[in-house]
């Protein structure tokens, strides 16, 4: 509850104010810049929980996490961040690394911008983003092939640890990637 009041939506019996036109840009201005961020806190919020039911079609089935130091049959793993300039960049780098089994999965998340410093002033680009989720021991075998197939100077490739989560998910991480 606390979540929606942030939102403050005008109540629904509430009669509209002779400028209820303006009130409701406003309030939509409003909804747009607060409800993502409700949003991000509340996918945020279950960081912090273990255990999640899911519908799996059967009664009392729950999808569990684990953290990685203590899964015996996964990998140490990890999710790499990519920039490319353009969807057709995105697809063939992604295909490229999954077809050379450096990683299990590679996710194309288009429209992104990215601001950034260059050549001594302020730049900014339309890109797409790959998130790459692979083995640890695999990166710099990524790292290279990136270098070596990328459009960029300088590609961005950032790599940050899994510290748990689906155990079957990082077990068919480890299994669809090539060994070290």
């Amino acid at each position: 509850m606390a979540l929606l009041s942030l939102l403050r939506f005008p109540s629904a019996s509430a009669s509209p104010p002779p400028y209820s036109h303006r009130r409701n840009i406003a309030t939509t201005a409003l909804l747009r810049r607060r409800a993502p961020l409700v949003g991000a806190l509340w996918v945020l919020s279950l960081g912090t929980f273990t255990t999640f039911a899911c519908r799996t079609g059967s009664k009392g089935r729950t999808l569990h996490s684990t953290a990685m130091a203590s899964a015996s049959t996964t990998v140490p793993s990890i999710v790499v961040y990519v920039t490319v300039p353009n969807k057709e960049a995105g697809k063939k780098l992604s295909e490229s690394i999954i077809k050379e089994r450096l990683a299990a999965c590679v996710n194309r998340v288009p429209g992104i911008e990215s601001v950034y410093w260059w050549d001594g002033k302020v730049q900014s680009d339309a890109e797409e983003l790959l998130i790459i989720k692979t083995r640890e021991s695999l990166l710099n075998a990524l790292t290279e092939h990136v270098k070596a197939n990328h459009e960029y100077d300088l590609p961005e490739v950032i790599a940050l640890p899994i510290k748990g989560g689906n155990e079957k998910y990082l077990e068919w991480i480890k299994n669809s990637t090539k060994d070290e």
